[in-house]
């Protein structure tokens, strides 16, 4: 393994470019939280960031960092909804066209809130072809700057901005546990808890239908997974990207599977003791804390809540 493709002073970078631009999220606490897992948790409420997710602080400091010509030409991407709507605000920001590959069944409320931002949404069939394979069509047909969610060092280290404030705020953490799908957000995420201090353990919480990370991770290599099931949508690539596994390898100590319906119960516990909207993929750190498989008694523990993009009738059936 050679040279990790991110470093801390590329975040850094990203904070000074996103700062005024994106919101400062809070970061909470709960005695009852605490006291069900005998430790000291912190969650960063990205839930509460622009778009509803982490996405926007990526999706800006990529645009903005992208020359005028370019950006004059628009943008595409391909997203089942947080990167689509966070590349359409930060488009809309800055001026810049963009057209949104979506699958077709993407969550309503994420396909509302991007075509609100301004952009033009198109579809896709998951089952008949992979989001790359879609994303390559639309940027072949448009001839556009394609943005991926994930595997760019722009959007990663926009991401990494998150886990800069929750540290600034919370102080050292003996642990962090964040979402991994393609691993665009945890590449940040890590390379600021490393950085910060080595010790930190760094670990992943995915799908257990997939555990994508885990499979690539154990093997070395990228492990692709092109068909599985889940209720959280946003982790639902088949294939982590090749920048992100070179970062995610150097610096995630061990990844987690997470069942669909432990995901539920943490969705309802932010709910109902903390009043917190978690989508699943938002609620699947927690989750992995809760299912006893991270080990966080007498540590304190960082907990990234990436996002809260669902609909009140599809929160409603799944915590029902």
């Amino acid at each position: 393994m050679g040279e990790v493709p991110l470093r801390l002073a590329d975040v850094t970078d990203a904070a000074d470019r996103i700062a005024g631009v994106a919101h400062r999220t809070p970061v909470v606490s709960s005695r009852t939280l605490d006291s069900l897992v005998d430790g000291s948790l912190v969650l960063k409420c990205e839930n509460w960031q622009r778009t509803g997710s982490f996405k926007f602080r990526g999706a800006y400091n990529l645009l903005a960092q992208m020359p005028d010509q370019e950006r004059r030409r628009g943008v595409c991407t391909v997203s089942s909804g947080n990167h689509g709507q966070a590349v359409a605000r930060a488009a809309a920001e800055l001026g810049v066209p963009a057209v949104v590959c979506m699958p077709v069944d993407a969550p309503a409320t994420k396909v509302e809130a991007t075509r609100g931002y301004g952009a033009e949404v198109v579809f896709f069939d998951r089952g008949e072809i992979s989001p790359f394979d879609a994303g390559e069509a639309l940027r072949n047909e448009r001839g556009l700057p394609f943005v991926s969610s994930h595997d760019d060092a722009r959007i990663a280290a926009g991401a990494g901005t998150a886990a800069l404030e929750l540290l600034a705020e919370s102080g050292p953490l003996d642990v962090l546990v964040a979402p991994i799908g393609g691993g665009g957000g945890m590449a940040g995420y890590a390379t600021v808890a490393k950085a910060m201090a080595p010790t930190t353990v760094v670990v992943g919480a995915e799908p257990a239908t997939s555990q994508l990370a885990a499979r690539s991770l154990a093997a070395g290599a990228r492990v692709r997974v092109d068909r599985f099931e889940t209720i959280a949508d946003g982790q639902r690539l088949p294939i982590l990207g090749a920048f992100t596994f070179e970062v995610l390898r150097a610096h995630v100590d061990y990844v987690v599977p997470v069942a669909d319906d432990e995901i539920v119960a943490a969705m309802r516990l932010l709910f109902e003791r903390l009043k917190l909207v978690a989508e699943p993929s938002g609620a699947i750190a927690l989750a992995a804390i809760l299912s006893g498989r991270v080990d966080v008694v007498g540590r304190r523990v960082g907990v990234v809540v990436s996002g809260g993009n669902i609909g009140v009738d599809r929160f409603r059936d799944l915590v029902h």
